[in-house]
């Protein structure tokens, strides 16, 4: 997690193509933690584009990615994220609605702290969020193991 940033303010990243999605996970996070501020894109080139500009103390706790995004794909941005210094160290969520196998590996294989399938009701997001927000997602990075199928 990227301890200390913004002073006390939880931030979380979502790039998502679908404003539906954006505006829905926006909604589920507001009721599970009110304090969390999330920072929406519509494309992985956005996203990458803020984060290679912003401060390093300034990173968010999260980044929730899709995985079909126009421009640059949640792939793509997950491999940059890795291969930047300032980066690597980030909670990078996958949320698809991808159930596929080789998906789910190739995200995993590329760095993702976490793979987590979109899940297909508001209070299973919630659900799925405050246990996402609760883990130790740094030992979920050593391992590489940890997926959730909503």
């Amino acid at each position: 997690m990227a301890a200390g940033n913004h002073s006390t303010k939880r931030y979380i990243y979502l790039a998502d193509d679908d404003s539906d999605d954006r505006d829905f996970f926006a909604d589920a996070v507001l009721e599970v933690d009110p304090g969390i501020i999330v920072k929406q894109f519509t494309d992985g080139m956005y996203l990458m584009e803020d984060l290679l500009s912003i401060d390093p103390s300034a990173l968010p706790d999260f980044i929730f990615l899709d995985l079909n995004m126009p421009r640059k794909s949640g792939f793509e941005c997950l491999e940059e994220i890795r291969r930047h210094a300032n980066l690597k160290h980030l909670n990078v969520i996958v949320h698809s609605t991808s159930r596929h196998p080789a998906n789910i590996q190739s995200a995993m294989e590329l760095g993702a702290s976490f793979y987590a399938v979109k899940p297909s009701s508001f209070e299973k997001l919630k659900f799925l969020l405050q246990e996402i927000l609760a883990m130790d997602l740094v030992g979920a990075v050593e391992e590489r193991k940890k997926i959730i199928l909503a």
